[in-house]
């Protein structure tokens, strides 16, 4: 190859790969090794230099003058070295430059496996350091196929692997559908960069309300807890240090159209969204959400509490199969027993909430003048509005 198309072949495949000029020399160098070592049988005293420029090379072999030559590879006769230059004499040694061209068919083509493996190799390295750079974010991925119950989806220069324990239970996807899905964990593997992803991991949540809410994505409002189980209901904690900023609204959105954005995406995944507090018994009133609390008693040390609902709200408060109670357990990180106002006195250990709670926090009348619906017990996120939000305020 003429010195001026290998320039050509290294800036296309520098532009092409994104691989480094440098690193494709170091390759053909290598590869020139390894066909003088194929060729002559050992390559100790073979050079080879490349100019980066205009990618012209020359290998030289280090050869020592003799008068009887008994190994050609690393001796030249003083005939032939006072042919090159007649100052040689018995014992220097002349670098005498081996042609590419007298390589043999087999040399050739090692050198030529030789750059071709240096190029996977760096292509890997390249596509492994991309994705290892993007652990724990959410990048959209096109479905490619089943491979048994687990699932390929390409993310552009490699393909993830969507196992069958991160898939949420009743998702189905078709070939070519696009959708969202967390990296979990990159490895680098003999064949390759290994992508595992997840539509499972709570931390999915997080990271697409950082992509649909600017106050989440700047700072403004923190996402402090979640709770989650996968396509049914998720439980978060939100939080802002001023005080003008409301983190519930801002999650929701006007009209409920942020947080619609990521239940469609979650394929109408319930979320509650509530304010952080950090008292805990405010905390795990807010958590019960949409249930009401009459009064909480929270152990910080022990991280147990003690919940008293009206009787009417106990099997909004514990929830379908106990998951209501069980995600504000997980999101606050205290073991919660709810009873209800009637378990509570019967037991004697219910405590005047009027007791535990300022007048301005909680009205007793107003309490009990809210009409209960049987329905709410399969409450839904299209509630959110305006009410719903100031309702987790308080």
């Amino acid at each position: 190859m003429k010195n001026n198309e290998l320039l050509e072949a290294l800036n296309v495949l520098e532009a092409e790969k994104n691989i480094s000029k440098d690193v494709l020399l170091e390759a053909i160098e290598n590869s020139l090794q390894v066909a003088c070592k194929n060729h002559f049988g050992k390559n100790d005293n073979i050079t080879v230099n490349i100019n980066p420029e205009t990618c012209e090379y020359h290998v030289l072999a280090a050869k020592t003058v003799v008068e009887d030559v008994e190994d050609p590879v690393e001796q030249i006769s003083l005939e032939d070295a006072q042919a090159m230059d007649g100052s040689y004499t018995i014992g220097d040694v002349v670098n005498v430059e081996i042609k590419s061209t007298n390589f043999g068919r087999i040399a050739a083509q090692s050198a030529k496996n030789t750059i071709l493996q240096k190029i996977r190799e760096e292509e890997r390295k390249m596509v492994f350091d991309e994705y290892y750079q993007l652990e724990r974010t959410v990048v959209t991925g096109i479905v490619q196929r089943y491979i048994g119950k687990n699932i390929s989806v390409n993310l552009g220069k490699t393909d993830a692997f969507l196992a069958e324990n991160e898939q949420v239970r009743g998702e189905h996807f078709e070939p070519t559908e696009r959708i969202k899905v967390l990296i979990l964990e990159v490895k680098d593997t003999t064949r390759g960069p290994k992508v595992l992803v997840s539509r499972t991991h709570p931390e999915l949540v997080k990271r697409l309300f950082e992509e649909e809410v600017a106050e989440v994505r700047d700072g403004v409002v923190e996402i402090k807890a979640i709770a989650r189980e996968a396509g049914s209901r998720t439980k978060m904690a939100v939080w802002a240090e001023d005080e003008n900023v409301d983190p519930v609204g801002a999650c929701v959105g006007m009209n409920g159209s942020r947080v619609n954005a990521i239940v469609d995406e979650l394929r109408g995944e319930k979320i509650d969204i509530i304010e952080w507090n950090e008292n805990p018994a405010m905390l795990i009133e807010h958590a019960l959400s949409p249930a009401k609390v009459i009064s909480v008693i929270a152990d910080a040390d022990e991280k147990t509490a003690k919940v008293v609902v009206p009787d009417y709200q106990l099997s909004l408060a514990i929830g379908k199969e106990g998951q209501n109670a069980r995600l504000a357990a997980r999101l606050t990180g205290f073991k919660i027993d709810i009873k209800s106002e009637t378990q509570a006195r019967e037991a004697g250990d219910f405590l005047d909430y009027e007791n535990e709670y300022d007048d301005e926090y909680y009205d007793d009348d107003e309490y009990y003048d809210d009409e209960y619906d049987e329905s709410e017990d399969d409450y839904v996120e299209d509630d959110y509005d305006d009410d719903a939000a100031s309702e987790s305020e308080e």
